[in-house]
């Protein structure tokens, strides 16, 4: 059966560094597929010659639709995917069980760092601004994965 590792923690909390540490994973688009908003927003920003967030809000549509193209093409190649988005709700990860319902699901759980390394940590990405306000909110309405939402493991890294 294949498997959607789902990454979970607040902006900064090391998901993106971590899955490109994991060797084991094999490569991209031929052992399994990579999905995230991130790397579509980021491409376009780069084309348009603008940060991440001078085209956030106007393009995250967009880049939700390329995010979702993805991974019905990984699951019609019958690729693992690594879905890496926030997901700290069990409404937002029941959205990725809906798109892969044949996956086992596998959560990969990200501590939140101590308040004063996830400041440096996000002032350490230029150009990508994630507004307090919104950071604060996935910490106080972070609600721990579970099997009962129907995970097969749950990794605390």
């Amino acid at each position: 059966m294949n498997k959607c590792y789902q990454l979970i923690g607040v902006p900064a909390s090391g998901k993106s560094t971590w899955y490109k540490n994991q060797d084991w994973l094999g490569e991209d688009k031929k052992d399994h597929k990579y999905v995230s908003t991130d790397q579509h927003v980021e491409g376009y920003a780069r084309d348009q010659g603008k940060t991440y967030s001078e085209v956030f809000e106007e393009y995250m549509p967009t880049a939700v639709q390329q995010m979702m193209i993805n991974v019905n093409m990984a699951a019609a190649m019958q690729l693992d995917v690594v879905w890496d988005q926030t997901s700290t709700t069990v409404v937002s990860r029941a959205r990725k069980f809906n798109a892969l319902p044949d996956y086992e699901h596998i959560a990969i759980v990200f501590s939140t760092p101590n308040l004063e390394e996830l400041k440096r940590r996000l002032s350490s990405r230029p150009g990508k601004e994630v507004p307090w306000s919104v950071v604060q909110g996935m910490i106080d309405n972070f609600e721990m994965p579970t099997a009962a939402e129907g995970f097969k493991e749950i990794w605390h890294v």
